[in-house]
């Protein structure tokens, strides 16, 4: 199934916001082997996004409309879906009703502008709105159908997930006696270059290159082997997506954990042990993972993180069993006085190893784990923006340290430290429990 993408905004052509919706859609669209050949920006004018609409639906299955459903003038998405549908809008007495609890729970009167919210082009469904005030709308046009939600990201993932994803599946369900289902699964890693990457499942690629060519039909036929692409993540890694066409979704699931074991067993010959988890699974699940297995219990000292080591942690639900807390030491002397480290510059191995130590000690965790270094703009103790060192103290074992360097502005010189250093807990707990 073709998916496309079109944003609604003036202010998207302006370059006064970017688009992160399509990019958000576009990789959750792919996580679930959904294909979107196409994206779309239009401005807040009628005609255009009638023209973006019926363009994208000439060359499409589907679309997602995001924008344009709020309740001011230039707030025209419903009015071209119905011009597009060739339908008249009706107004949603319930949607109207619901929309005034809303604002009587706010302890304000509903502005009558809000009404335009509840005006549904006749034979669409609804996605009912559980954060803000716009509904969704499922629309079909013949056999195809236009899917618009909110511009509001959280609320545009949110009705994502729960209203369009599995109308999606039920589509690609109905479709499958004829075309099989189409399934990914991401891979995530930390610790390699999206071409170190590409370079050690060079091999692999080429086989399933050289078995696709063998195979008979388009490249629609049901049964179509796996095929590996590379997403570059920032902060969260590289991914590596795997998708596979089969005449199920337990055809398809084998298919995807066989090849899973395929790619875990050469990264993990060639790098170690890069890869942390799965489709959702961010490093924090992992870290988690690893601790629980292990009975063990952690505590943060962080520096130029300040605190956001701690923050994804506690994203965990159940975090409290394992996580015990953390100092955020950015000054100099509260690394000295409250975790014990020695007079001197703190952003070396041996002050990593200190307040690791002094982290365990005061938080009363089983392992310590510490983060310093300079985050820039400007060197500090010698050492150069992006220069981190992570500490780690565990039972059994003489406090250790080990230097990264990482790329970036201010911003990301701490996002990427946080994430370094959660993934150096991880393999070493781990590391621990299979000696």
């Amino acid at each position: 199934m073709r998916i496309e993408i079109v944003a609604v905004g003036t202010e998207l052509l302006l370059g006064q916001i970017a688009d992160t919706n399509s990019q958000w859609l576009g990789e959750h669209l792919a996580a679930a082997g959904v294909s979107s050949h196409f994206h779309q920006a239009v401005g807040d004018n009628s005609e255009r996004i009638v023209l973006a609409l019926r363009t994208a639906l000439a060359r499409s299955d589907g679309v997602i409309v995001c924008g344009g459903l709020g309740p001011t003038h230039d707030d025209i998405t419903r009015e071209a879906i119905a011009e597009v549908m060739t339908v008249p809008l009706d107004r949603d007495e319930h949607i109207v009703e619901w929309l005034r609890s809303v604002f009587a729970t706010r302890g304000r009167a509903m502005p009558d502008a809000n009404l335009r919210q509840a005006d549904v082009p006749r034979g669409a469904a609804v996605i009912p709105q559980t954060i803000g005030t716009a509904p969704g709308l499922v629309c079909s046009v013949g056999h195809k159908v236009i899917y618009a939600v909110p511009g509001v990201p959280y609320e545009m993932a949110e009705m994502f997930e729960r209203g369009i994803l599995p109308d999606l599946r039920r589509r690609m369900a109905e479709a499958s006696e004829t075309n099989g289902v189409i399934a990914s699964r991401v891979i995530r890693t930390w610790g390699m270059s999206e071409s170190g990457l590409a370079d050690a499942l060079a091999g692999r690629i080429a086989e399933l290159d050289a078995g696709a060519a063998t195979e008979t039909g388009s490249v629609d036929h049901a049964g179509s082997g796996p095929t590996i692409a590379f997403l570059a993540s920032g902060i969260e890694g590289i991914k590596v997506r795997v998708t596979v066409r089969a005449a199920d979704v337990a055809a398809a699931s084998a298919l995807l954990d066989e090849e899973e074991r395929h790619i875990r067993s050469i990264l993990e010959g060639s790098a170690g042990d890069v890869v942390f988890g799965v489709d959702d699974e961010a490093i924090e699940n992992a870290v988690a993972e690893a601790l629980l297995q292990g009975h063990l219990t952690v505590g943060l000292a962080e520096s130029l993180t300040g605190g956001l080591a701690a923050s994804r942690l506690v994203n965990v639900s159940g975090a409290s069993r394992w996580f015990r807390g953390s100092v955020v030491s950015y000054a100099s002397e509260v690394k000295v006085s409250l975790l014990g480290v020695p007079e001197g510059p703190v952003v070396t191995e041996g002050a990593a190893q200190a307040m690791a130590e002094g982290a365990k000690r005061v938080l009363g965790s089983d392992v310590g784990l510490s983060i310093t270094g300079v985050a820039g703009p400007d060197p500090q103790d010698g050492c150069e923006p992006g220069t981190v060192f992570v500490g780690l103290a565990r039972p059994g074992h003489p406090a250790t340290a080990v230097r990264f360097a990482v790329p970036g502005d201010r911003h990301r010189v701490r996002q990427y430290a946080t994430i370094a250093a959660l993934d150096f807990l991880r393999r070493t707990v781990k590391g621990d429990l299979t000696t």
